[in-house]
């Protein structure tokens, strides 16, 4: 099993709470959007960490994360992207190829909206963790958390960080 905290859209800004809130987590995941590599550098710092870069990410961040990142996880096809969409609503430069080789589990950021959909009609649970960070238009940060058991994904938890 493998716990993993899930955020995104920071953009520059990183709370203290999130390391309270993810202390806890084997892994932490970020789909897109650090805003400066000191947040991707203090995250690794704190935990194993994956990401991919997002569409205000400069070129120190695009240089060690990638756009697309797939990977197993347990025994869970992962795929992270920023900008992704979600099910019935997938972007263009997407859609074909998740429903060529589609995910257990497909995570993105760009939003700022969290969500939790599961796709039906490719057997997919989608997650978008909302944004941490203060830019946008949100009005409530926020992140998930949640465990992996094999092909399983179990314990989700919302996380309200504070309003924006």
């Amino acid at each position: 099993m493998k716990t993993i905290g899930l955020i995104s859209d920071t953009h520059g800004y990183l709370d203290d709470s999130v390391f309270r809130h993810f202390e806890n987590c084997d892994e932490i995941w970020h789909a897109g959007d650090f805003g400066t590599i000191e947040i991707a550098d203090q995250l690794n710092a704190f935990k194993p960490l994956r990401g991919v870069y997002g569409n205000i990410d400069g070129q120190d961040v695009r240089l060690q994360y990638p756009e697309h990142l797939r990977f197993d996880c347990e025994d869970l096809k992962v795929w992270i992207t920023h900008i992704g969409g979600y099910p019935g609503r997938y972007s263009p430069g997407i859609r074909e190829k998740i429903y060529q080789n589609p995910p257990g589990l497909f995570i993105t950021g760009h939003s700022h909206i969290l969500k939790v959909i599961y796709d039906k009609k490719i057997s997919c649970l989608h997650l978008n963790p909302g944004a941490a960070g203060k830019q946008g238009w949100h009005k409530v940060r926020t992140l998930l958390r949640f465990c992996i058991s094999g092909e399983k994904i179990h314990n989700l938890d919302v996380i309200e960080l504070a309003n924006r």
